[in-house]
């Protein structure tokens, strides 16, 4: 590619985008086992953590000629998981299972290996065996740190934003260039 329109590095590569695509996969699974088929939850959830992936991916596709609709995306797929979170919490609470708290042995030991891990297949193996409350929990907990993930990804974009412009600034500038040569 040229220096106006950069070759962006592989979306899949991306922390943020591997764990968005674990927590779609649990998602799904979740919703098919314990969500009733007819049920507008099911679908909501499913959508949302689709979007928080999908956002990724079309915002690092954007990212080429607009910084503006990168950051734009990343912040809706930020938006989707936390509609999802809340999808996650509600489920906890109607089905009367606790949420798991900072400094349980369960919720650290799940943030650990969410910190370390990427992999859908470790989650959904270790899913297959679990009861609903634990999924919704390691949901909740993953769903978390993709958040925290996407909201230090739109800083660094903003960051690299307000230091090198966007699309129509690096135009301006090759532009200028060119005429100086």
């Amino acid at each position: 590619m040229s220096e106006l329109i950069p070759r962006r590095g592989n979306y899949k590569k991306l922390p943020s985008y591997q764990k968005t695509d674990v927590i779609f996969q649990i998602t799904s699974y979740f919703c098919e086992h314990y969500i009733a088929r007819g049920d507008r939850t099911r679908d909501q959830m499913i959508q949302a953590a689709r979007s928080g992936k999908q956002n990724i991916i079309e915002g690092c596709a954007a990212s080429a000629t607009s910084a503006k609709t990168e950051i734009k995306l990343i912040n809706v797929a930020k938006a989707s998981l936390n509609e999802l979170l809340e999808d996650y919490e509600d489920y906890l609470k109607t089905h009367d299972k606790p949420q798991w708290q900072p400094g349980s042995a369960e919720f650290e030991a799940m943030r650990r290996l969410g910190r370390t891990h990427n992999e859908a297949r470790i989650f959904l193996d270790m899913i297959a065996t679990r009861p609903p409350e634990t999924i919704a929990n390691m949901a909740i907990i993953l769903i978390n740190q993709a958040d925290y993930m996407l909201f230090r990804q739109l800083e660094r974009l903003s960051k690299d934003f307000v230091e090198e412009g966007g699309f129509s600034e690096k135009m301006s500038r090759l532009r200028h260039r060119q005429r100086n040569y």
